[in-house]
């Protein structure tokens, strides 16, 4: 069982593997089935974390209540057209992708 301190250090591991990077650089992962839309409601550190340590029932109550979901081709051809950059972390095989909003 992880510990608090144990948490806090992964959770900061996420942290530091996320970054801004424009949404065309993400296309092959998309085109793969690989990239997760996590919800501007939801703090994408938190989501990867929870990624990372396979919480299956809240990943799935993300799931049902739509705050997670595989990019959708609206969205990815919306990002591609406005040349948007996204928060991006990597939890393989997913890469998790946030709107920057602002």
């Amino acid at each position: 069982m992880n510990t608090l301190n144990d948490t806090l250090i992964e959770k900061e591991k996420v942290n530091l593997e996320t970054s801004t990077i424009p949404w065309k650089e993400l296309q092959r992962f998309f085109a793969s089935g690989c990239a997760v839309f996590v919800d501007s409601s939801l703090d994408l550190v938190e989501v990867g974390y929870q990624f990372s340590v396979d919480n299956k029932e809240l990943v799935s109550h993300w799931l049902q209540n739509n705050r997670i979901a595989l990019v959708n081709d609206q969205q990815a051809l919306e990002w591609l057209e406005t040349d948007a950059d996204v928060w991006a972390v990597v939890v393989k095989p997913w890469i998790l992708v946030q709107a920057i909003t602002g």
